[in-house]
């Protein structure tokens, strides 16, 4: 099976309060469009079908973006599973995809795609090198030591799944950071696949301000 002639569908995770954000972040405007609007645009290019998982009191039907608006749960790994219940069983390949990553490109989408339908892995994840020098630190503050960053990577989202392996580890409602650390406990095969600048993650309003000045450039 190649990425032409896998059946695709993604799941856009948008069901967060933004806590640390201080607001839903994911509905707030970048550009002409909602946060939202833009994951779910880039998702639709690279699917067959999109999911939006949206916190419980903001499901809607009129989600032109969307195939499937559902409530998302108390986690991240709980709306991952009320996204992934509303993939159709004959989804090949599951994508995950952060709202809260807005800006990440269609090519993005389908470098991880094609990881798993054309090179077999069971996941495939975007991400950069760490440039930032590393330390460990103990609780007293003290540097512990300086960690060698040369086989670290920071990962994103979009991820990709065999459909069969994403649903398997879900079974049992485990909860992680993301979907691809479910698959590495299982004994999967995750390879990762380069990362986009753009992909940045909208943690903090300045953050917001970053994808402003991104889009604007566009």
């Amino acid at each position: 099976m190649t990425s032409s002639e896998a059946t695709v569908w993604t799941v856009v995770v948008a069901a967060g309060s933004g806590a640390r954000f201080g607001a839903a972040k994911q509905f707030e405007q970048l550009g002409d469009r909602r946060v939202v609007d833009w994951a779910l645009e880039a998702a639709q290019a690279a699917s067959s079908g999109v999911v939006l998982v949206v916190p419980p009191d903001l499901v809607v039907t009129d989600e032109p973006l969307a195939d499937v608006v559902v409530p998302g749960g108390t986690t991240r790994s709980a709306s991952v599973r009320a996204g992934l219940a509303a993939v159709p069983p004959e989804a090949d390949v599951v994508v995950v995809h952060d709202a809260a990553r807005p800006l990440a490109p269609v090519g993005l989408f389908e470098a991880v795609v094609r990881a798993v339908s054309d090179d077999g892995a069971d996941a495939a994840v975007p991400a950069v090198a760490v440039t930032d020098t590393v330390k460990r630190v103990g609780p007293d503050g003290v540097v512990v030591e300086t960690v060698d960053r040369s086989s670290l990577v920071v990962v994103q989202t979009p991820q990709a799944f065999r459909a069969g392996a994403l649903r398997a580890v879900h079974e049992r409602e485990p909860e992680a950071t993301d979907d691809a650390a479910l698959i590495e406990a299982a004994g999967g095969r995750v390879v990762v696949v380069d990362g986009d600048a753009r992909a940045v993650k909208l943690t903090t309003r300045d953050d917001l301000l970053l994808a402003r000045v991104l889009v604007g450039e566009r």
